[in-house]
């Protein structure tokens, strides 16, 4: 039987050789109204809301944002958030949510839908466990930028801090500047794209995924190895930094440096002592 071959499989994508218990999800027609949160808002895009977060603490905004989706509002704005911890998290819908102003730690975590905007900074582990949507952030970002995201498009114009990407499950990360030492650590799946330099121990024990860098990188992690970049990344890479407004360090896509696992680590623990010392 011949092996099938998508789009998916050319980007380095579902190279991950399964056996046992499949971890395939497959969605039905029939089951349509498993396509939606049971508790998710029906709203409309052209109705808009605010929330002044001067004087209310994370709770109370993150309370006033489910009230406005309730209310139909499918655009809020969330002014004067102060740099407060845990802003818009636990959103799960469909919304254009525009916070004017920075965020502190674990902003914008667990989300599944929504598309934001922020333009200031955020502090550590932004977008933590993001299932679908965009974030885009105009400036910096913490440490842990996208701790286990698994799903959509996150997007920091500015430099990020070290462990970009940790234990990252899917979707997409995207830095504008550099990312410190460790980004992609233990990363499963998706992709990570640096337009500047990368710290020490890139891609460290990265299990599979694929990370692209426009700069200078001062050292690969275990397991992390070199890779050759196709035409269909190329194409794709070109048309997200259109989408963003980036640029990568190198000048042309084509230079960046595409970084892969190595795949020493799948079977490590069947290796002997001498032999899991040559990979550590």
């Amino acid at each position: 039987m011949a092996e099938l071959k998508t789009a998916g499989h050319e980007m380095g994508m579902h190279t991950e050789q399964l056996s046992g218990r499949t971890q395939q999800r497959f969605f039905s027609p029939s089951a349509e109204e498993n396509f939606v949160y049971h508790d998710s808002f029906e709203v409309d895009f052209n109705k808009s809301g605010e929330v002044d977060a001067a004087d209310l603490d994370p709770t109370a905004v993150n309370i006033r944002i489910r009230e406005l989706m309730a209310e139909g509002c499918g655009r809020i704005t969330i002014k004067n958030p102060g740099a407060q911890h845990s802003i818009a998290v636990g959103i799960l819908n469909r919304l254009r949510l525009d916070i004017q102003g920075s965020l502190g730690y674990f902003g914008c975590g667990l989300i599944d839908g929504p598309n934001i905007t922020i333009s200031g900074r955020v502090g550590w582990a932004c977008a933590e466990n993001m299932m679908a949507g965009t974030v885009v952030i105009e400036k910096n970002a913490g440490s842990q930028f996208g701790a286990a995201i698994r799903g959509g498009d996150l997007v920091c114009k500015g430099d990020v801090g070290a462990r970009t990407g940790i234990d990252q499950k899917g979707g997409t990360i995207f830095v504008g500047g550099r990312t410190g030492a460790f980004s992609g650590f233990m990363m499963q799946r998706g992709r990570m794209v640096v337009c500047g330099d990368a710290g020490m121990n890139l891609g460290d024990s990265m299990y599979d995924g694929t990370i692209f860098v426009g700069g200078d990188i001062v050292g690969l992690g275990v397991d992390a190895v070199p890779g050759e970049m196709t035409d269909l990344e190329a194409d794709w890479l070109k048309k997200k930094f259109k989408k963003y407004g980036l640029t990568p360090k190198c000048g042309s896509v084509e230079k960046m440096q595409k970084i892969v696992a190595g795949k020493q680590l799948w079977n490590y623990d069947n290796l002997e002592p001498s032999e899991k010392k040559l990979v550590l």
